[in-house]
Protein backbone atom coordinates (compact mmCIF):
# COMPACT_ATOMS: atom_id res chain seq x y z
CA UNK A 1 0.00 0.00 0.00
CA UNK A 2 0.96 3.54 -0.67
CA UNK A 3 2.10 6.08 2.01
CA UNK A 4 -0.25 8.45 0.92
CA UNK A 5 -2.88 5.90 1.00
CA UNK A 6 -2.64 5.10 5.04
CA UNK A 7 -2.70 9.12 5.45
CA UNK A 8 -5.92 9.43 6.37
CA UNK A 9 -6.34 6.41 8.51
CA UNK A 10 -3.26 7.61 10.62
CA UNK A 11 -4.59 11.20 11.00
CA UNK A 12 -7.74 10.39 12.34
CA UNK A 13 -5.53 8.70 14.87
CA UNK A 14 -4.28 11.91 16.00
CA UNK A 15 -7.01 14.33 15.00
CA UNK A 16 -10.00 15.40 17.81
CA UNK A 17 -13.08 13.47 15.51
CA UNK A 18 -14.36 16.82 14.91
CA UNK A 19 -11.44 18.10 13.37
CA UNK A 20 -11.07 14.98 11.04
CA UNK A 21 -14.87 14.86 10.35
CA UNK A 22 -14.70 18.91 9.03
CA UNK A 23 -11.74 18.05 6.85
CA UNK A 24 -13.25 15.31 4.82
CA UNK A 25 -17.06 16.11 4.98
CA UNK A 26 -18.37 17.96 1.92
CA UNK A 27 -21.32 19.18 1.79
CA UNK A 28 -25.05 18.23 1.75
CA UNK A 29 -24.93 14.17 0.94
CA UNK A 30 -21.44 14.27 -0.20
CA UNK A 31 -22.05 13.78 -4.02
CA UNK A 32 -19.07 15.98 -5.40
CA UNK A 33 -16.81 14.47 -2.29
CA UNK A 34 -17.45 10.97 -4.30
CA UNK A 35 -17.06 11.98 -7.87
CA UNK A 36 -13.98 14.11 -7.04
CA UNK A 37 -11.11 10.84 -7.51
CA UNK A 38 -13.35 9.01 -9.40
CA UNK A 39 -13.33 11.37 -12.51
CA UNK A 40 -9.95 11.65 -12.67
CA UNK A 41 -9.05 7.50 -12.43
CA UNK A 42 -12.11 7.96 -15.63
CA UNK A 43 -9.78 9.31 -17.77
CA UNK A 44 -7.44 7.48 -20.18
CA UNK A 45 -3.99 8.10 -21.18
CA UNK A 46 -2.40 7.30 -24.71
CA UNK A 47 1.43 7.21 -23.97
CA UNK A 48 3.95 7.66 -26.79
CA UNK A 49 6.38 5.18 -27.07
CA UNK A 50 10.81 5.13 -28.63
CA UNK A 51 10.86 8.46 -26.50
CA UNK A 52 13.70 9.69 -24.55
CA UNK A 53 12.86 9.96 -21.34
CA UNK A 54 16.20 9.32 -19.73
CA UNK A 55 15.62 12.91 -18.16
CA UNK A 56 11.70 14.30 -17.25
CA UNK A 57 11.28 17.60 -15.99
CA UNK A 58 9.01 18.94 -13.63
CA UNK A 59 10.01 22.20 -13.00
CA UNK A 60 7.53 25.14 -14.05
CA UNK A 61 6.45 28.40 -13.41
CA UNK A 62 3.28 29.67 -11.65
CA UNK A 63 2.33 33.71 -12.76
CA UNK A 64 6.14 33.74 -12.89
CA UNK A 65 7.34 32.48 -9.83
CA UNK A 66 9.85 29.04 -10.64
CA UNK A 67 8.50 26.10 -8.61
CA UNK A 68 9.92 22.57 -9.06
CA UNK A 69 6.93 20.47 -9.23
CA UNK A 70 3.67 21.44 -10.91
CA UNK A 71 2.17 20.30 -7.62
CA UNK A 72 0.99 23.42 -5.19
CA UNK A 73 -0.54 23.03 -1.85
CA UNK A 74 -3.76 24.51 -1.73
CA UNK A 75 -5.21 27.38 0.84
CA UNK A 76 -6.68 25.07 3.91
CA UNK A 77 -8.21 26.15 7.48
CA UNK A 78 -7.44 24.53 11.01
CA UNK A 79 -3.87 23.90 10.38
CA UNK A 80 -3.10 24.76 13.89
CA UNK A 81 -5.72 21.74 14.57
CA UNK A 82 -3.73 19.64 12.44
CA UNK A 83 -0.60 20.40 13.83
CA UNK A 84 0.97 22.92 16.71
CA UNK A 85 3.11 24.76 13.95
CA UNK A 86 0.15 24.65 11.38
CA UNK A 87 1.05 26.86 8.70
CA UNK A 88 4.61 27.40 9.49
CA UNK A 89 5.02 23.63 9.05
CA UNK A 90 2.82 23.12 5.84
CA UNK A 91 5.46 25.98 4.31
CA UNK A 92 8.24 24.86 5.55
CA UNK A 93 7.42 21.57 3.84
CA UNK A 94 6.47 23.02 0.94
CA UNK A 95 10.38 25.28 1.04
CA UNK A 96 11.99 21.56 0.79
CA UNK A 97 10.46 20.58 -2.10
CA UNK A 98 10.62 23.61 -3.90
CA UNK A 99 6.90 24.61 -4.57
CA UNK A 100 4.40 27.07 -4.01
CA UNK A 101 1.66 27.04 -1.23
CA UNK A 102 -1.65 28.91 -0.67
CA UNK A 103 -2.30 30.24 2.56
CA UNK A 104 -6.14 30.59 4.38
CA UNK A 105 -7.41 34.34 5.15
CA UNK A 106 -8.71 32.34 7.93
CA UNK A 107 -4.83 31.26 8.89
CA UNK A 108 -4.39 30.78 12.44
CA UNK A 109 -0.55 32.18 11.97
CA UNK A 110 0.69 35.78 10.83
CA UNK A 111 1.21 36.26 7.21
CA UNK A 112 4.71 38.06 8.42
CA UNK A 113 5.49 34.57 10.43
CA UNK A 114 4.25 32.24 7.23
CA UNK A 115 6.46 34.49 4.73
CA UNK A 116 9.56 34.62 6.76
CA UNK A 117 9.86 30.61 6.19
CA UNK A 118 10.98 31.56 2.50
CA UNK A 119 8.19 29.04 0.45
CA UNK A 120 6.61 31.50 -1.97
CA UNK A 121 2.56 32.08 -1.38
CA UNK A 122 -0.33 32.86 -2.63
CA UNK A 123 -2.91 34.62 0.08
CA UNK A 124 -6.49 32.99 -0.88
CA UNK A 125 -9.61 35.98 -0.21
CA UNK A 126 -12.42 35.31 1.07
CA UNK A 127 -14.39 38.86 0.49
CA UNK A 128 -15.65 40.15 3.70
CA UNK A 129 -19.00 42.56 4.27
CA UNK A 130 -16.63 44.61 5.75
CA UNK A 131 -14.56 45.53 2.79
CA UNK A 132 -12.17 48.01 4.82
CA UNK A 133 -11.41 44.83 6.77
CA UNK A 134 -10.74 42.93 3.93
CA UNK A 135 -8.53 45.78 2.69
CA UNK A 136 -6.60 45.46 5.92
CA UNK A 137 -5.76 41.93 6.24
CA UNK A 138 -4.50 41.73 2.29
CA UNK A 139 -2.26 44.85 3.64
CA UNK A 140 -0.97 42.18 6.13
CA UNK A 141 -0.32 39.49 3.19
CA UNK A 142 1.34 41.90 1.06
CA UNK A 143 3.65 42.64 3.79
CA UNK A 144 4.27 39.19 4.37
CA UNK A 145 5.18 38.41 1.10
CA UNK A 146 2.08 37.28 -0.76
CA UNK A 147 2.88 36.77 -4.53
CA UNK A 148 -0.66 36.87 -5.65
CA UNK A 149 -4.69 36.97 -4.56
CA UNK A 150 -6.81 34.10 -4.76
CA UNK A 151 -10.65 35.42 -4.62
CA UNK A 152 -12.64 32.64 -3.61
CA UNK A 153 -15.72 32.51 -5.93
CA UNK A 154 -17.95 30.17 -4.78
CA UNK A 155 -18.65 30.75 -0.98
CA UNK A 156 -21.72 33.52 -1.03
CA UNK A 157 -22.66 31.88 1.67
CA UNK A 158 -20.93 28.41 3.17
CA UNK A 159 -22.66 25.04 2.16
CA UNK A 160 -23.97 23.35 4.79
CA UNK A 161 -22.73 20.47 6.54
CA UNK A 162 -24.67 17.50 7.54
CA UNK A 163 -23.05 16.91 10.99
CA UNK A 164 -24.34 14.14 13.19
CA UNK A 165 -26.84 15.38 15.84
CA UNK A 166 -25.85 16.39 19.11
CA UNK A 167 -21.95 16.19 18.17
CA UNK A 168 -19.51 18.82 18.98
CA UNK A 169 -18.48 20.60 15.48
CA UNK A 170 -14.94 21.91 14.48
CA UNK A 171 -15.67 25.33 15.83
CA UNK A 172 -16.89 23.82 19.59
CA UNK A 173 -13.24 22.27 19.98
CA UNK A 174 -11.14 25.20 17.69
CA UNK A 175 -9.19 27.60 20.29
CA UNK A 176 -9.97 31.18 19.12
CA UNK A 177 -6.24 31.88 18.64
CA UNK A 178 -6.16 29.16 15.61
CA UNK A 179 -8.35 31.02 12.95
CA UNK A 180 -8.00 34.70 11.73
CA UNK A 181 -4.66 35.57 13.24
CA UNK A 182 -4.43 38.32 10.66
CA UNK A 183 -8.23 39.93 10.79
CA UNK A 184 -9.11 42.10 14.04
CA UNK A 185 -10.52 40.59 16.60
CA UNK A 186 -13.02 43.05 17.22
CA UNK A 187 -14.82 42.92 14.52
CA UNK A 188 -18.08 41.90 14.48
CA UNK A 189 -19.95 38.40 13.22
CA UNK A 190 -21.58 40.79 10.51
CA UNK A 191 -18.62 42.09 9.28
CA UNK A 192 -16.86 38.72 8.94
CA UNK A 193 -19.32 37.48 6.72
CA UNK A 194 -18.38 36.66 3.16
CA UNK A 195 -19.78 39.01 1.16
CA UNK A 196 -22.40 37.67 -1.13
CA UNK A 197 -21.95 40.79 -3.51
CA UNK A 198 -19.42 40.21 -5.85
CA UNK A 199 -19.11 40.54 -8.97
CA UNK A 200 -16.33 40.32 -11.92
CA UNK A 201 -15.59 44.39 -10.55
CA UNK A 202 -14.05 42.67 -7.52
CA UNK A 203 -10.93 41.50 -9.34
CA UNK A 204 -9.99 44.80 -10.30
CA UNK A 205 -10.81 45.85 -6.84
CA UNK A 206 -8.47 42.96 -5.62
CA UNK A 207 -5.51 43.99 -7.94
CA UNK A 208 -5.84 47.53 -7.21
CA UNK A 209 -5.60 47.37 -3.28
CA UNK A 210 -2.75 45.16 -3.39
CA UNK A 211 -1.10 45.51 -6.45
CA UNK A 212 -0.89 41.90 -6.75
CA UNK A 213 -2.24 39.24 -9.90
CA UNK A 214 -5.50 37.59 -8.97
CA UNK A 215 -6.83 34.61 -9.32
CA UNK A 216 -10.32 33.17 -9.42
CA UNK A 217 -11.03 30.09 -7.37
CA UNK A 218 -14.28 28.50 -7.57
CA UNK A 219 -15.01 28.50 -11.47
CA UNK A 220 -16.64 24.88 -13.08
CA UNK A 221 -17.70 27.42 -16.38
CA UNK A 222 -16.42 28.25 -19.52
CA UNK A 223 -18.76 31.31 -19.80
CA UNK A 224 -17.31 32.32 -16.01
CA UNK A 225 -13.92 31.81 -16.68
CA UNK A 226 -14.11 33.93 -19.86
CA UNK A 227 -15.65 37.08 -18.05
CA UNK A 228 -12.93 36.91 -14.90
CA UNK A 229 -10.05 37.13 -17.57
CA UNK A 230 -11.81 39.88 -19.26
CA UNK A 231 -12.43 41.51 -15.75
CA UNK A 232 -8.49 41.39 -15.39
CA UNK A 233 -7.44 37.66 -13.85
CA UNK A 234 -4.18 36.48 -14.19
CA UNK A 235 -5.46 32.68 -13.71
CA UNK A 236 -8.35 30.79 -13.21
CA UNK A 237 -8.60 27.91 -10.50
CA UNK A 238 -11.06 25.51 -11.24
CA UNK A 239 -12.52 24.19 -8.45
CA UNK A 240 -16.00 22.99 -6.46
CA UNK A 241 -14.15 23.66 -3.15
CA UNK A 242 -13.85 19.76 -1.94
CA UNK A 243 -17.10 19.03 -2.96
CA UNK A 244 -17.66 21.74 0.34
CA UNK A 245 -20.29 23.99 -1.11
CA UNK A 246 -22.92 23.61 -3.84
CA UNK A 247 -23.63 19.36 -3.69
CA UNK A 248 -23.43 17.72 -6.89
CA UNK A 249 -21.66 20.42 -8.38
CA UNK A 250 -19.60 18.97 -11.45
CA UNK A 251 -16.06 17.39 -10.64
CA UNK A 252 -13.27 19.47 -11.75
CA UNK A 253 -11.65 16.65 -14.40
CA UNK A 254 -14.95 16.94 -16.12
CA UNK A 255 -14.87 20.61 -15.96
CA UNK A 256 -11.49 21.47 -16.41
CA UNK A 257 -11.42 21.01 -20.53
CA UNK A 258 -14.35 23.76 -20.98
CA UNK A 259 -12.33 26.16 -18.96
CA UNK A 260 -9.53 25.74 -20.55
CA UNK A 261 -10.70 26.14 -24.14
CA UNK A 262 -12.62 29.65 -22.69
CA UNK A 263 -9.67 31.33 -21.84
CA UNK A 264 -7.22 29.57 -24.85
CA UNK A 265 -6.33 32.99 -26.58
CA UNK A 266 -5.70 35.12 -23.02
CA UNK A 267 -2.17 34.72 -21.30
CA UNK A 268 -4.54 33.76 -17.97
CA UNK A 269 -2.98 30.28 -16.88
CA UNK A 270 -5.52 27.54 -15.47
CA UNK A 271 -4.92 25.43 -12.29
CA UNK A 272 -7.38 22.38 -11.09
CA UNK A 273 -7.64 20.99 -7.46
CA UNK A 274 -9.79 18.69 -6.36
CA UNK A 275 -9.93 14.59 -5.69
CA UNK A 276 -6.28 14.60 -7.27
CA UNK A 277 -4.18 11.49 -5.72
CA UNK A 278 -1.78 10.16 -7.88
CA UNK A 279 0.79 11.05 -10.00
CA UNK A 280 -1.11 10.06 -13.18
CA UNK A 281 -4.25 12.40 -11.96
CA UNK A 282 -1.23 15.23 -12.22
CA UNK A 283 -0.08 14.26 -15.42
CA UNK A 284 -3.89 13.83 -16.94
CA UNK A 285 -4.73 17.22 -15.07
CA UNK A 286 -1.67 18.56 -17.27
CA UNK A 287 -2.75 16.87 -20.70
CA UNK A 288 -6.40 18.45 -20.36
CA UNK A 289 -4.61 21.98 -19.68
CA UNK A 290 -3.73 23.02 -16.21
CA UNK A 291 -0.07 24.59 -15.76
CA UNK A 292 -0.28 22.86 -12.13
CA UNK A 293 -2.83 21.42 -9.70
CA UNK A 294 -3.50 22.40 -5.49
CA UNK A 295 -3.78 19.27 -3.03
CA UNK A 296 -5.64 20.13 -0.43
CA UNK A 297 -7.09 16.99 1.76
CA UNK A 298 -3.64 15.18 2.01
CA UNK A 299 -1.50 17.86 3.03
CA UNK A 300 -3.59 18.17 6.00
CA UNK A 301 -3.36 14.57 6.77
CA UNK A 302 0.00 14.56 6.40
CA UNK A 303 0.40 17.60 8.27
CA UNK A 304 -1.36 15.85 11.00
CA UNK A 305 1.20 12.19 10.56
CA UNK A 306 4.61 13.85 10.26
CA UNK A 307 4.16 17.98 10.54
CA UNK A 308 6.87 19.37 7.60
CA UNK A 309 8.63 16.03 6.86
CA UNK A 310 5.05 14.57 5.96
CA UNK A 311 4.50 17.64 4.28
CA UNK A 312 7.33 17.31 2.55
CA UNK A 313 7.13 13.69 1.66
CA UNK A 314 3.69 13.97 0.33
CA UNK A 315 4.75 16.37 -2.15
CA UNK A 316 8.14 14.20 -2.87
CA UNK A 317 6.42 11.00 -3.46
CA UNK A 318 3.64 12.48 -6.01
CA UNK A 319 6.32 14.04 -7.99
CA UNK A 320 8.55 10.99 -7.77
CA UNK A 321 4.88 9.35 -9.15
CA UNK A 322 4.16 12.22 -11.73
CA UNK A 323 7.88 11.50 -12.95
CA UNK A 324 7.49 7.86 -13.24
CA UNK A 325 3.94 8.49 -15.09
CA UNK A 326 5.42 10.91 -17.58
CA UNK A 327 8.31 8.23 -18.57
CA UNK A 328 6.05 5.49 -19.06
CA UNK A 329 3.61 8.36 -21.23
CA UNK A 330 7.04 9.39 -23.37
CA UNK A 331 6.83 12.85 -21.97
CA UNK A 332 9.80 14.27 -21.02
CA UNK A 333 8.86 17.67 -19.06
CA UNK A 334 5.65 19.11 -17.81
CA UNK A 335 5.54 21.88 -19.99
CA UNK A 336 5.68 19.94 -23.26
CA UNK A 337 1.97 17.94 -21.62
CA UNK A 338 -0.43 18.24 -24.64
CA UNK A 339 -4.01 17.31 -25.08
CA UNK A 340 -3.23 14.27 -27.26
CA UNK A 341 -2.34 12.38 -24.49
CA UNK A 342 -5.57 12.02 -23.05
CA UNK A 343 -8.63 9.65 -23.65
CA UNK A 344 -11.58 11.63 -21.98
CA UNK A 345 -14.05 8.56 -20.78
CA UNK A 346 -17.80 8.05 -22.02
CA UNK A 347 -20.85 7.48 -20.98
CA UNK A 348 -20.76 4.42 -23.36
CA UNK A 349 -17.68 3.35 -22.46
CA UNK A 350 -16.16 5.04 -25.79
CA UNK A 351 -13.44 7.21 -26.01
CA UNK A 352 -12.27 9.61 -28.95
CA UNK A 353 -8.76 10.61 -28.57
CA UNK A 354 -7.86 14.26 -29.21
CA UNK A 355 -5.49 15.32 -31.93
CA UNK A 356 -3.69 17.96 -30.35
CA UNK A 357 0.30 18.00 -30.93
CA UNK A 358 1.89 15.73 -29.19
CA UNK A 359 3.44 16.09 -25.84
Amino acid sequence: MRWIDTLEATAAERLAEPVHRYIRQGSGSQRSVADAERAWRDLRLRPRVLVDVSEVRTATTVLGTSVSTPILVAPTTVQRQAHPDGELAMAAGAKAVGTLLGVSSNAGTTFEAIGAVGAPWWIQTYVLRDRAATEAYLGRAVEGGARAVVLTADTAVVGRKEDPPGEPTVWDVLPPEHLRANIDADLSDEALDKAADLTPDTIGWLAEVTGLPVLVKGVLRGDDAKRCVEAGAAGIIVSNHGGRQLDGAVATAVALPEVVAAVADSPAEVYVDGGLRRGEHVLSALALGARAVLIGRPTLWALAVDGAEGVERLLTELTDELTHAMQLAGCSDVGAVSADLIVPATPAGSASPRTDPAC
